[in-house]
């Protein structure tokens, strides 16, 4: 299989999907004719042409709200925002909008749109434009919340999203985009609602999503050479939140230890945690360890960003606590 980046498997998802449906449409600043903030709709506008690629002002609350409504009408609107934290701007469209449409009218309306937001922190861009709020959205039921963490899966849960008849929050990471894998020719999706095994191990498991997947790759082969074999489990989606493959690995293991970017109040770890405790509670050696982001907006300085955010260091040493 070809290697590609994340960036490159995002954009080949949404130029296959627009050429298999015509429904499809892409919408947000300066996706056309500029190409994508982070170049993912490149050449996208001269191809599809500007019905199908719009530009839109500089309105989150607008960019949502035009794409739920076309959504209703019979397209499938793939709406980019420039970053997950420019959401807060759109959120009544998001969870009062997209998100109960279906329910509160009973069923008489979908809303298939898919939400493209940029999130994550470490490339210096301040306390307001570097957030993690992935557990704010994956709060509210009727919104499907999608974090992938390699390009294989980028491609195939975002194929999938948009094939879906349900609204979709598909964050991608902002330091993610260079991030190289295989990803399979041909036609193929993902499931939504669906973790993944991406590493076996048998001494303790690590739970984890989206940049964390790669930090957490990092820990488990400098543990490997200590002789600690670490399994690592990618939850992909956190509504659907499949905790079934993470619930057998702690059986397996024993241990387990949350890893996530946004804060560790309130958070993603915090739901892994509670239906570890729940669920696994029997086969809990040791207290399950939650790594996440320092509690204080994100700093600007470099040095000071890069020690409030999760660190490979950080994953040792709660993995060494745990065992």
């Amino acid at each position: 299989m070809p290697e590609i980046t994340i960036r490159e498997a995002i954009s080949q998802a949404l130029w296959e999907e627009m050429e298999r449906d015509s429904r499809v449409i892409i919408l947000g600043e300066e996706v056309g004719l500029w190409g994508g903030t982070y170049a993912v709709t490149r050449g996208f506008y001269d191809h599809f042409g500007p019905e199908r690629v719009r530009d839109t002002p500089i309105a989150e609350g607008v960019i949502v709200g035009a794409a739920n409504g076309a959504a209703m009408a019979g397209l499938r609107p793939v709406a980019e925002l420039m970053t997950i934290n420019f959401a807060f701007l759109a959120m009544d469209q998001i969870v009062n909008g997209a998100a109960k449409i279906h329910y509160m009218f009973g069923g008489q309306f979908r809303v298939p749109v898919v939400i493209r937001a940029v999130g994550g922190g470490g490339r210096q861009l301040g306390a307001t434009h570097s957030q993690t709020p992935d557990a704010v959205f994956a709060h509210f039921p009727g919104l499907k919340v999608v974090a992938p963490g390699t390009p294989h899966d980028a491609k195939g849960l975002l194929k999938a999203a948009i094939r879906t008849d349900d609204p979709v929050m598909f964050i991608e990471h902002a330091t993610l985009y260079q991030a190289k894998g295989e990803v399979p020719e041909g036609d193929y999706v993902e499931p939504i609602g669906v973790a993944k095994v991406q590493r076996q191990g048998s001494d303790v498991t690590l739970i984890t999503y989206s940049k964390m997947l790669q930090l957490s790759m990092l820990a488990a082969e400098q543990l490997a050479a200590e002789g600690v074999q670490a399994e690592i489990i990618d939850l992909r989606s956190l509504r659907p939140l499949d905790m079934g493959p993470a619930v057998a690995s702690v059986k397996k293991t024993n241990r387990a230890v949350v890893v996530e970017e946004g804060w560790r109040s309130f958070g993603v770890g915090a739901e892994v945690a509670s239906r570890l405790s729940e669920e696994a509670f029997d086969y809990l050696d040791a207290p399950v360890k939650r790594v996440a982001q320092e509690e204080v907006p994100l700093p600007y300085n470099r040095e000071l960003e890069q020690q409030a955010l999760p660190q490979v260091d950080d994953i040792l040493k709660a993995v060494r606590e745990v065992l």
